[in-house]
């Protein structure tokens, strides 16, 4: 049950920030703005300095609200992975698909959400167990490319990450895909130390979300 509640949880955030912060105080105080805006799915990457306590500390703060998840990001091998587990990353994220960091994941139950391009690698990736594909990087691809995708494999689950923003977010959406993978403009004022700018942008994005899905909150 534990994966599956992760997974709902991911789909429930809709759009999940990725966190490439310079300190280890500036994820911090990032992740502290991105919540106060409404905004629930993290992926703190492992380009972070500290991202293992990056995320065992955000966890520990936001312990007793059940609608935040927080993942590791740009993992690039199974060690890797495990250590971002170990500190109790509920969702595992890389740029490129990794048979190795699958099965790490697939024994902790832990998600794992690779970045694939092609046909051919979410193919692979499905057959590994993995349950969402990050569509890596987005900016390459038109948002019909998900309809290309899903006429042979209906089934697959698509996160775009990279290139995706508050104006295009709709057109990925509304395509299908299960989740928005969203740094760029939301994340940016972090190094001028704009904290409540980016709650604002938080709020605006989950807003625009909301809207999206038709959501009432």
């Amino acid at each position: 049950m534990k994966k599956a509640n992760i997974l709902l949880k991911l789909e429930k955030s809709g759009v999940i920030a990725v966190l490439r912060s310079e300190t280890k105080e500036e994820a911090l105080k990032t992740i502290d703005a991105l919540v106060n805006g409404g905004l629930t799915g993290l992926e703190v990457t492992f380009t972070t300095p500290q991202a293992d306590e990056v995320i065992r500390e955000t966890i520990s703060k936001y312990k007793n609200d059940s609608a935040i998840v927080v993942g590791a990001g740009t993992v690039l091998d199974a060690m890797t992975a495990r250590i971002a587990i170990m500190a109790g990353a509920e969702f595992v994220v890389s740029p490129m698909f990794d048979a190795d960091i699958a099965e790490i994941c697939n024994l902790y139950q832990v998600p794992y959400l690779p970045g694939c391009m092609t046909i051919t690698e979410i193919k692979t990736a499905l057959r590994s167990g993995v349950d969402i594909i990050k569509l890596f990087p987005a900016s390459t691809y038109e948002p019909s490319f998900v309809d290309a995708v899903k006429a042979p494999l209906p089934q697959v689950n698509i996160m775009p990450t990279g290139g995706v923003n508050i104006e295009n977010m709709e057109q990925w959406i509304n395509k299908g895909c299960v989740a928005v993978g969203v740094g760029g403009n939301l994340l940016a004022p972090a190094k001028t130390g704009d904290y409540d700018q980016i709650t604002k942008l938080a709020k605006q994005y989950m807003d625009k979300y909301h809207e999206i899905k038709m959501v009432t909150v």
